[in-house]
């Protein structure tokens, strides 16, 4: 079976997979490895692991050479130059008043291009500023406009949970959520509920999902008959987690309220089973709150 190396790169969590060529790696080195940008600086983030060859995608491009201390000492001679390259670009975008945030600066590892990356509400006319930032910094400029979720992954954030945010810590993993997932659990749709620190919503949301959506295959509406050892009851709450509903049920000459676990009632009818929600749209209107 073939043999991968995972790496990881400077402002990037994502992990991407190149060919050892014989080579044995430990976590944590330092790398140097061929990428559609050039020459690169990484990190090993995965030892050498077979898989198999149907889980390999494409060519996997292979490790150069493992970092020694000249490589070191210019990837920390990179970061200097940076600092200088981003404030060099604020001031030019103060210059021509253009309407765009400015997350960070990144020089390849061969300092042949620096490239910027921004966030704007539209399209922005930066060809003024490319010329500017040549004619001073004396090399090639690249400035790409990338999405609010990108400016999170690039500069690191907390979600309301306390811990990195999920965009960060596992991004081989997060798929798109929608509101759906909020309403089969039961969540506020108020958007400072559920969106991130992006201002979408929140990848988490997914994590659960699937456990929910059995659930409620299992779980009558509120409002459903259902039948107990008690006699018909009215279902007046379903906990999902705890695996419980709540139903009002005439005992003798009272109407009480109990709790009654899954295998403990039954549906009088179908129909009175809780369903996925239907609305999957990814987008919350909500005027009466300010966005996060």
């Amino acid at each position: 079976m073939p043999v991968i190396v995972g790496v990881k790169f400077r402002n990037n969590s994502k992990l991407y997979y190149f060919d050892p060529k014989d080579m044995e790696f430990s976590v944590g080195e330092k790398v140097i490895v061929e990428t559609t940008r050039g020459v690169e600086y990484a990190t090993i983030a995965q030892k050498n692991t077979e898989v198999k060859d149907e889980d390999i995608k494409g060519e996997l491009k292979p490790i150069i050479r493992k970092a020694d201390y000249k490589d070191d000492k210019q990837a920390k001679d990179n970061l200097q130059k940076e600092e200088k390259a981003y404030k060099t670009c604020l001031n030019k975008i103060e210059k021509h008043n253009l309407n765009m945030k400015l997350i960070n600066a990144e020089y390849t590892f061969d300092k042949q291009k620096v490239i910027f990356n921004f966030t704007a509400d539209g399209r922005v006319d930066f060809r003024e500023l490319v010329k500017d930032l040549a004619a001073e910094l004396r090399t090639r400029i690249e400035l790409h406009q990338v999405y609010e979720k990108d400016d999170v992954i690039l500069r690191g954030a907390m979600g309301m949970c306390g811990r990195e945010c999920c965009c960060i810590s596992c991004p081989n993993v997060c798929d798109k959520s929608s509101v759906k997932m909020a309403k089969n659990q039961n969540m506020s749709l108020n958007p400072t509920k559920i969106n991130g620190m992006c201002g979408k919503l929140m990848c988490c949301l997914r994590f659960e999902n699937d456990f929910y959506v059995e659930m409620l295959k299992k779980m009558p509406k509120v409002n459903a008959v259902v039948q107990t050892k008690d006699g018909d009851a009215k279902v007046l709450s379903a906990d999902l987690l705890r695996e419980y509903i709540t139903a009002s049920v005439q005992i003798e000459d009272s109407i009480v309220e109990k709790r009654y676990n899954i295998g403990e009632f039954k549906l009088l009818n179908k129909a009175n089973q809780s369903e996925e929600d239907d609305d999957s749209s990814d987008e919350l209107v909500d005027n009466s709150e300010d966005k996060s």
